[in-house]
């Protein structure tokens, strides 16, 4: 009998008299010892599936069909039956742990509540059960890190914690959401490996939802793939992968970056250049606030990047990679040689450096974070036109409308605001923000990292035609080596704050020569050899 079984299930959500199908007929089972992956895009209704298991919906939901956990139907249960089956029986991870986790308790007291409410552990008791969760978690030195906040952890621990929350309670259905999205290659191949012995270990059965088709290869027996509230195909996850026959599946399989970008002439213009670039954070202490040591943030870096050309910079979360860029951009300080455009301007006052700054753009890893909500996306990209050049209200907009159709946005939505996109359609926005000014110097700080796999390929094709058009130099900063390969040029790999290996791109991934690049390597693509097959 399946352990899970969910049966024509379909919800809605009505809001402001419009009626919104999340889930169309949607039918699947995990049995027990399985891991089934739901699969597809944002908006596709997997996440709200998952939560339909326990009854974890709002209220304005409309809920039909069947969903039995252990032969009991869990649509309609009665809450006290639920609460017995959440966090007991059925256990969540989450894709954001420093969402999940309150930031304002403490790893034990975070952990214990959980062993109090389902266990009636407390005390000693209940301190050595925590100890033994962090332990097989891999929380190194865990009884130090009792009284440790979420804040004071790495994205890997944290991820690490919301597992041991998950397992406290001997669960036997793991559902794992997007558990691994926004951690590094190593951090995520280690949470995989992690995931996949606990289920052993335990003989737990996984539902792992993600848009990764990389991780379902690796982790699942069976798939399921959704597409606008609809399971499109499922199988054996070989099957899938060997012969997958609807057009929608064919098209994830086919989504991933793809090509070189084009040669840069021999004789191109350097753009930026550091030479012995150094970024070190005093460390403070007592009444007269002493320095008494250095975060050594990044150290002695050596890098140029000529017109046409992109730089990736690779490395685990706290290498660095940020850090030198926004150095680079005299947004922070530092020591060293830093010349842009062939002058110095390492020690320029900022009033000296305001002509130059249309010239030096950044686009980040989060376009809903980094647009005002506030603003209409003619605000948003016309915003630097008003500070850099005189123009008349026609000329701007004008200027504005020509951006947004070359990076493939309708001009007559620029009276819209951010939430009214989607997430590739606002980082569409903020690289027209970015290229409104047409600058010489780019950095592009893990622009495709929070995007789904087809609208990560449409962001990396538009990046390499505007690079292309416009003879564009990158900075390209990410922890997604199959996008690295297929815009770079170059690549620096860094590793807590020292470049540890830089050529070109494909001396990188052919033939890495410091033992931390073959094992970025390793944890992206299987093999050191960077993406063979």
């Amino acid at each position: 009998m399946s352990l899970l079984k969910v049966s024509n299930l379909s919800v809605s959500f009505t809001q402001d008299g419009a009626r919104t199908d999340a889930v169309k007929g949607v039918s699947f089972e995990v049995g027990r010892g399985e891991t089934v992956a739901i699969v597809g895009e944002s908006g596709s209704g997997k996440s709200v599936t998952a939560l339909s298991a326990v009854s974890l919906l709002p209220g304005s939901a409309e809920v039909s069909g069947s969903v039995t956990y252990d032969g009991r139907e869990m649509i309609d249960a009665p809450e006290a039956e639920l609460r017995k089956v959440r966090g007991n029986d059925i256990s969540f991870i989450f894709q954001e742990p420093m969402t999940s986790l309150n930031p304002l308790h403490t790893l034990e007291k975070q952990l214990g509540e959980s062993l109090a409410l389902h266990q009636g552990l407390t005390g000693a008791a209940a301190r050595a059960r925590i100890l033994e969760l962090l332990d097989r978690v891999g929380i190194r030195d865990a009884e130090t890190r009792l009284k440790a906040y979420p804040h004071q952890l790495s994205g890997g621990q944290r991820q690490r914690v919301m597992i041991a929350m998950a397992l406290a309670n001997g669960p036997d259905l793991l559902v794992a959401d997007e558990p691994t999205t926004a951690l590094d290659v190593t951090i995520q191949a280690q949470i995989l490996d992690l995931l996949a012995n606990l289920k052993q270990q335990e003989n737990m059965s996984l539902l792992f939802i993600t848009h990764d088709l990389g991780i379902v290869r690796r982790i699942a027996d069976r798939v399921c793939v959704m597409k606008d509230g609809e399971i499109v195909e499922t199988g054996p996850t070989d099957g899938i992968f060997a012969n997958p026959r609807h057009p929608y599946t064919q098209k994830l399989l086919a989504a991933e970056p793809q090509g070189i970008p084009d040669p840069v002439p021999e004789r191109a213009e350097e753009i930026v250049r550091t030479d012995g670039l150094r970024v070190w954070f005093p460390i403070q202490r007592g009444f007269l606030r002493r320095t008494v040591g250095h975060v050594k943030a990044v150290n002695q870096a050596d890098l140029s990047v000529r017109a046409g050309e992109t730089l990736g910079i690779v490395g685990e979360s706290g290498s660095g990679k940020t850090t030198l860029a926004l150095a680079i951009l005299r947004l922070l300080s530092s020591e060293g040689k830093i010349v842009f455009l062939g002058r110095d301007v390492q020690g320029w006052h900022s009033t000296r450096l305001r002509p130059l700054r249309r010239h030096m753009q950044v686009v980040f890893q989060d376009p809903y974070g980094s647009l005002s909500p506030r603003m209409t996306v003619e605000q948003i990209v016309a915003e630097g036109l008003s500070i850099h050049e005189e123009l008349t209200t026609e000329a701007r907009h004008g200027r504005v409308s020509d951006i947004l159709t070359e990076v493939g946005l309708d001009p007559g939505m620029m009276h819209r605001y951010p939430h009214e996109f989607s997430g590739g359609q606002r980082q569409r926005i903020a690289i027209a923000r970015a290229m409104v000014l047409n600058p010489r110097l780019v950095v592009l700080d893990e622009p495709t990292s929070a995007l789904d796999m087809t609208v990560q390929v449409q962001i990396v094709e538009l990046l390499l035609r505007l690079q292309k058009r416009h003879n564009l130099a990158y900075l390209f900063i990410s922890h997604d080596l199959k996008v690295v390969r297929a815009l770079s040029h170059k690549v620096v790999v860094m590793k807590t704050g020292d470049i540890v290996e830089t050529g070109t791109t494909a001396e990188i991934f052919d033939n890495p020569q410091s033992d931390y690049t073959r094992e970025l390597m390793v944890a992206a693509f299987g093999s050191v050899k960077g993406g063979a097959a």
